[in-house]
């Protein structure tokens, strides 16, 4: 006889248990034989993974199961040997069997369910086996439905009620059963009308009060499980509400706070309270914006309707459910938009434009008519035309402003020809400029009054810019400016800084030594600049210029329990309104002298945006950011001014309207800060500042009505603190590094005044006029040739072209900083820069949404649409910027030079990285799984070659991160459009992060803890940009034919470069770690 081990005894009884395939214990009558198989089940399914079950339940498990039950429960008395076991393995297998609920209808087991729990309600060991089954059983809500109509709350609610510590196991259960039975509306709503949420309440406080010790945590945990499903209704808020269900749980979660073991039930309890907090409406008379624009033409400037407000019976909660650890959670969403269309995924070039009127681009092409009768610097600067018109060299001035047919000398008193000189040293080491000390001394109010630079059409723009106020009463500003005056300095009677001796005294204390920057062309580009308010004031960062910090941040680490401490603190303006001010102390829409005793705001100047600032205590303030221009949303970007602060006090403030479901604020991201008195002190810099950052669902919500027709929402609280650096400090706040429209301007009339124009072609043209009247310019940058003669001329014209573009959504600064490191790195004298100009003609529109910029919108122009998904269809006078972009890009492709390389320049809010999206009908076509032909599709992977050398040459880049899918959504943007209208194989957009690295040179790895990175602030993304253009030059190397004499360039400056990288990327090593050890 052979003997065999009990795990094998096991193993052999479970494969003659499968075998059959029907559970033998169905038709069994024999007691001992059904308890031998349900020993053995249960030994086999309490052991290993979920496997077992699923395969279980794919042999008929559960109908045999519950089918056993049926034939238990008719015997008279009920054999609790069998049912015991019978029901565990129900409990057990029904959890994993996603169809338990429907099976169990249809074995008609509900009925025979609940008669053995009344039965047992006297058996305390038996019935909690019963409600174990009602709470899998419950699962499915149409079950539930079904169980709560039979009475099973009623049966729930003699178990738990009233409060007692005895049969503790069985009330657990039976709380259990009862949160999955509330997952029903229906029940819900039962619930409610029966009086069982007050009972609830009673139970839980009952529970709390007599807890001391914390041991039956599951158990309060279950009672406000119960109370979450209840209040998903508005019949449960609102009962909640008026039960004192707010103040009860506010009380018992202040007794919660001091015990970390209690965090399930403080985080359940926040949610409840956050989700019951009384609905209201934003404090502002319409969610709209506050500044409108007349559109051309029949064109609506009211926003489209988008269908009526929802059902508020439920609010979308599933949405606060989801952990926020989980950043990609939109990866799954991605899969549903895919293109699946082989038809509309090839490339298909159609004009939308009659083909004559590409002739007009040719004048934005004249480098390929360029005779160079002398290589002396012979750039045109094309003047201006009206608006939608592309410019040709027989164009009429632009009335409004005098532009590119004026030198940069002309914008005021000539600077010095000699004086005025940039060093085109390396790009790797940054250029300073060099300013004449006495150019300095001039008065920048008289100069940007100069009428030979800019014509006002309108005798009410005529104005003065000024700087915004300075705290002249500050002690610090004396002793700076007037260090032997003691008088205080009365302001001028506007309240706003227009002293000439003033602005010269600034300017004496500017170091000079701010690259690519100038406060005069600032100042004087920026008196152009048409805006709707009309800003008559400069933001003090704007005219004085920024310096990347020494170092870079890390990513802020999240106290633990930070965005629920502010719920609560939230909360208890509603429960203890005793210390709220709630007074308004900014407001664009009811401008007011500001109110004493409180912090004063400001945000009319370019770039700007914040519409209300409300006191809520003495240092708390709720802000209201502005919707984009003839828009009712998008709310993300901010930029203001605070000034009468006091130092080391932890200044709260909420940006109330966001509306975004997540944000890397909620993953270390900071916000940014700039403080005049650092500046004046030799720092000035934006720096990432902010403690106690979180982002999260509030109560406030925009209705049908007031939304103009679009369908009810909801909006996110930002939320942080900071603590100013000084007493009467003028701080400036933003999202992210400023980059406005006169920044730009100003930029690129120093790069052209400082290039090398021996060896730099650099012609810069006004692609066409904005809705808001101000040029959107279009750079060419490419080598000067080398002689007259054929062959170098011939090898000039016959460079392929890069276009490249950015800043359609304005928000999106960091992807101007990308550009502006791409634009220096271009005109520099490095010499992979002087080869890459050899290589390539590059065509630049550093802006395609000026006015957006201006105007401080986050995605839209002033027609209020997204240009980046106007490009299918873009219309000539609603969307002049991307119609005329797109013109010149048919234009290119109609004369067969397409160019090799399309890359628009974005931002993401809610990835870390930089990452390019490209286009793929392969890959968009095996993601969305479907069956490709290969000897039908064919397709050139060159697409991924630029990506694949980025990853490699720059550290802030991850290949991992890059998508190549096309979507549905995404048919009517310029990455898409591109490569299928105008057949550009590396079409792609760029995206930078505004926060951090996950991968690479730039993440940092703490003692004892998880990787986090260094955000990204403008030194890393100006690299960026200039790493883009290696990366080109290795693309331009890899692709095309290329002579032996340049390869044998390119690769002596590539070695060095590699080597110059290794040692750069050792020195940021070093200090990352020594970063991590100071923290």
């Amino acid at each position: 006889m052979v003997h065999c081990s009990p795990v094998q005894h096991q193993v052999s009884c479970s494969k003659l248990i499968c075998k059959f395939g029907v559970f033998p214990f169905q038709s069994s009558c024999d007691k001992d034989v059904i308890l031998n198989i349900l020993s053995v089940l249960t030994d086999l399914l309490s052991l290993g993974t979920g496997r077992r079950i699923h395969y279980v339940v794919s042999k008929g498990g559960s109908e045999a199961l519950l089918q056993a039950l049926a034939t238990a429960a008719r015997t008279e008395p009920p054999d609790h040997d069998i049912l015991l076991p019978l029901l565990r393995l129900l409990a057990r297998v029904g959890q994993r069997d996603r169809k338990f609920g429907l099976k169990v209808q249809k074995a008609e087991a509900t009925d025979i369910i609940l008669s053995l729990t009344r039965r047992d309600l006297g058996h305390h060991l038996h019935l909690t086996h019963c409600l174990w089954v009602l709470r899998v059983c419950a699962s499915n809500v149409t079950t539930g439905t079904m169980l709560g109509i039979n009475g099973a709350m009623e049966l729930l609610f003699k178990v738990i009620t009233p409060y007692s510590k005895r049969h503790v196991r069985t009330v657990r259960a039976a709380i259990g059963a009862l949160a999955a039975l509330l997952k029903s509306k229906s029940n819900s709503r039962r619930a409610v009308n029966r009086g069982y949420l007050g009972e609830l309440l009673r139970l839980y406080q009952d529970w709390h009060r007599n807890d001391v010790s914390n041991n039956y945590i599951y158990i309060r945990r279950g009672l406000l499980l119960c109370l979450k499903y209840i209040t998903n209704i508005q019949l449960g808020r609102e009962t909640f509400f008026g039960s004192r269900g707010m103040e009860i749980l506010f009380t018992s979660v202040q007794d919660c706070l001091s015990c970390k073991n209690l965090d399930p039930i403080i985080t359940t309890a926040t949610h409840i309270l956050r989700k019951c907090y009384p609905k209201e409406h934003l404090p502002v008379v319409t969610v709209r914006s506050s500044y409108s624009f007349p559109l051309p033409g029949n064109a609506n400037s009211e926003p489209p309707c988008e269908g009526s407000e929802g059902d508020s019976e439920s609010e979308g909660e599933e949405e606060a459910e989801k952990d926020w650890e989980n950043e990609d959670v939109d990866s799954k969403e991605e899969d549903c938009d895919l293109e699946t269309d082989v038809n509309k995924l090839r490339s298909r070039p159609v004009l939308d434009r009659p083909e004559q009127e590409l002739e007009k681009y040719e004048a934005l092409c004249a480098e390929l008519s360029q005779n160079f009768q002398s290589l002396e610097d012979r750039t045109e600067n094309l003047p201006s035309t009206p608006s939608h018109f592309i410019p040709r060299a027989t164009s009429v001035k632009h009335p409004n402003c005098r532009w590119r047919n004026q030198s940069v000398s002309e914008m005021g008193p000539d600077p010095g020809e000699q004086d005025f000189k940039v060093p085109l040293q390396s790009w790797r080491k940054k250029e300073e400029c060099i300013w004449d000390k006495n150019d300095e001394k001039r008065d920048i109010a008289d100069e940007v009054q100069d009428k030979d630079f800019c014509e006002e059409e309108d005798p009410s723009r005529s104005h003065v810019f000024a700087l915004c106020p300075l705290p002249k009463d500050a002690a610090w500003y004396k002793k700076m400016f007037y260090p032997h005056c003691e008088a205080s300095i009365n302001p001028s009677p506007a309240g706003r800084l227009e002293s000439s001796e003033v602005v010269r005294n600034l300017l004496e204390k500017h170091q000079r030594d701010i690259q690519f920057h100038s406060p005069h062309f600032y100042a004087a580009r920026a008196k152009c600049v048409k805006s709707i308010p009309g800003y008559r004031e400069l933001a003090f960062p704007d005219f004085w210029g920024h310096q990347p910090p020494p170092y870079s941040k890390p990513v802020l680490e999240r106290k633990h329990g930070v965005q629920r401490d502010k719920v609560l603190d939230d909360v208890r303006r509603l429960i203890q309104p005793g210390d709220v001010i709630g007074r308004t102390v900014f407001d664009l829409d009811d401008p007011s002298p500001a109110a004493p005793g409180c912090l004063t705001f400001f945000s009319k100047f370019e770039s700007g945006n914040l519409r209300k600032a409300i006191q809520v205590r003495e240092f708390e303030y709720d802000l209201i950011m502005n919707a984009d221009v003839n828009s009712n949303q998008h709310h993300q970007w901010f930029y203001f001014e605070v000034r009468d602060m006091k130092s080391a006090v932890p200044y709260r403030f909420n940006i109330i309207n966001c509306e975004k479901l997540n944000s890397q604020f909620n993953y270390g991201m900071q916000l940014v800060m700039y403080s005049v008195r650092e500046a004046l002190q030799g720092r000035p810099r934006w720096i990432r500042a902010g403690q106690e950052i979180c982002y999260y669902k509030n109560h406030y919500r925009c209705s049908a009505a007031a939304g103009g027709g679009v369908r009810g929402r909801f909006y996110y609280t930002l939320t942080f603190s900071i603590k100013f650096p000084h007493q009467d400090d003028v701080c400036y706040l933003a999202y992210h590094y400023p980059y406005t429209y006169s920044t730009m301007m100003s930029h690129l009339d120093i790069l052209e005044r400082n290039r090398n124009p021996k060896k730099v072609y650099w012609r810069q043209q006004t692609l066409c006029q904005t809705l808001g009247g101000n040029p959107c310019p279009l750079l060419t940058i490419t080598a000067m040739p080398e002689s007259k003669n054929r062959d170098d001329l011939e090898q000039f014209c016959n460079r392929p072209y890069v276009f490249l573009t950015a800043r359609v959504h304005p928000g999106e600064s960091n992807a101007s900083w990308v550009m502006k490191g791409t634009l220096e790195f271009l005109v520099s004298s490095d010499p992979i820069a002087e080869l890459l100009r050899k290589c390539f003609i590059f065509k630049i529109v550093p802006m395609l949404n000026p006015d957006g910029v201006i105007n401080g919108n986050l995605r839209c122009s002033l027609s209020g649409d997204d240009l980046n998904r106007q490009w299918l269809t873009p219309s000539s006078q609603l969307h002049p910027t991307i119609y005329h972009a797109k013109g010149l890009l048919y234009y290119l492709s109609s004369i067969g030079r397409a160019p090799l390389v399309f890359c628009d320049y974005h931002g993401h809010s809610q990835k870390k990285n930089v990452f390019l999206y490209g286009c793929s009908i392969k890959e968009t076509l095996w993601q969305a799984g479907c069956m490709v032909d290969t000897a039908v599709v064919t397709e050139d992977v060159g697409y991924r070659t630029l990506p694949k050398i980025l990853d490699k040459v720059a550290p802030a880049f991850v290949m991992n991160s890059c998508s190549f899918l096309v979507e549905k959504s995404r048919a009517s943007t310029a990455r898409v459009v591109v490569w299928k209208e105008m057949g550009v194989l590396r079409s792609y957009t760029m995206e930078s992060t505004y926060c951090s690295c996950s991968h690479g040179l730039y993440r940092v790895s703490k003692p004892s803890k998880k990787p986090s990175g260094l955000q990204l602030g403008t030194q890393e993304l100006e690299e960026m940009g200039s790493k883009f253009c290696l990366g080109l030059l290795i693309l331009h190397l890899k692709s095309l034919p290329c002579s032996k004499e340049l390869m044998a360039q390119a690769a002596l400056l590539l070695d060095l470069e590699e080597e110059i990288t290794d040692r750069a990327q050792r020195s940021v090593t070093v200090v990352s770690r020594g970063l991590c050890c100071g923290n």
